[in-house]
């Protein structure tokens, strides 16, 4: 079984403005309310791929118990913490000359709470698939992610992580199957700027000789990279295509991954998914079908990478 967290889901209100003016009353164009969550997208996108999982996080509020209704009612397993202080956040992004974000702070969460969902994890077994992605609240420490495998590491699961920073640096240890930072991600991770593919490659492997068994580094429009763990590197440009909404495409990416290598168990053919499906959600005002993803996926070919 494939399980997703959500620390800090969210209901996201997406709008698209001609020509937005600070300052004025502007009227939408377009506008989508959609269940959110980085965890929370890897699960539709794989439902929508036919793979089923579970999303588990906390939830609180009003706005929580529409995050939980609306995943439910795509036909995904829930096991939410409902939590007692405050909202589950509101997310608004606006689309316009620009893309800009305004993203809500979240509820509260509690030692208790934190110490809830460790229980629930240890019920894992041994060859489930254990999905972490994203940003958590300011009131959970940034080491959690590593605590959580710390507290897995002996039950026999894969452990994918989609996260950046210190949350991400702090869980290499502990040697997840898959990260996934963007070529931004990772050098601020190193503190350093990347001018060219060379660059990208040579950071991506030191997270792996850091730990990590596969990285894979998304480019947005510049395509895609793939550390597999046998030292390979593998390249694969962008699919062709009008970005009409680039939330939740890197969530897509990691999706399209699992779902390639759960029915393969083939590294190469999850990083053409992975691909397929990061550029299929961001080509779409909602996530990616399984039927945007073949289309897509014939287009896309994978090079290894000389360096």
């Amino acid at each position: 079984m494939i399980y997703t967290i959500t620390f800090n889901p969210s209901i996201d209100y997406m709008v698209t403005v001609d020509q937005f003016q600070t300052g004025e009353v502007n009227r939408v164009q377009d506008e989508y309310i959609l269940a959110g969550g980085k965890g929370i997208n890897v699960s539709i996108v794989l439902k929508n791929l036919g793979v089923e999982s579970q999303t588990l996080g906390f939830i609180a509020g009003f706005t929580g118990k529409e995050i939980q209704k609306r995943v439910e009612e795509k036909g995904i397993h829930t096991d939410f913490i409902d939590v007692h202080n405050g909202y589950s956040r509101i997310n608004f992004k606006l689309k316009s000359q620009q893309e800009t974000e305004v993203n809500g702070n979240g509820p509260h969460i509690s030692k208790q709470d934190i110490e809830l969902l460790m229980e629930k994890l240890k019920k894992l077994k041994k060859g489930d698939i254990l999905v972490l992605s994203g940003s958590i609240p300011q009131c959970v420490s940034n080491d959690i992610y590593a605590n959580i495998m710390k507290e897995l590491q002996d039950i026999g699961i894969e452990i994918i992580v989609d996260a950046t920073g210190e949350l991400l640096m702090k869980v290499l240890e502990y040697k997840p199957f898959l990260i996934k930072p963007n070529n931004h991600e990772l050098a601020e991770m190193f503190h350093v700027k990347l001018f060219d593919q060379k660059d990208i490659v040579t950071y991506a492997k030191k997270l792996q000789e850091m730990g990590a068994k596969n990285v894979l580094i998304s480019m947005a429009g510049d395509g895609a990279f793939f550390i597999c763990e046998n030292g390979k590197v593998y390249f694969s440009e962008a699919p062709k295509g009008i970005v009409k909404n680039s939330v939740g495409a890197g969530d897509s990416m990691v999706a399209g991954f699992i779902a390639g290598y759960e029915k393969t168990k083939d590294y190469i053919q999850a990083f053409k998914m992975g691909v397929a499906t990061g550029s299929a959600s961001a080509f779409s005002h909602d996530l990616a079908t399984q039927e945007e993803v073949d289309e897509l996926l014939k287009t896309v070919h994978e090079v290894e990478y000389e360096y």
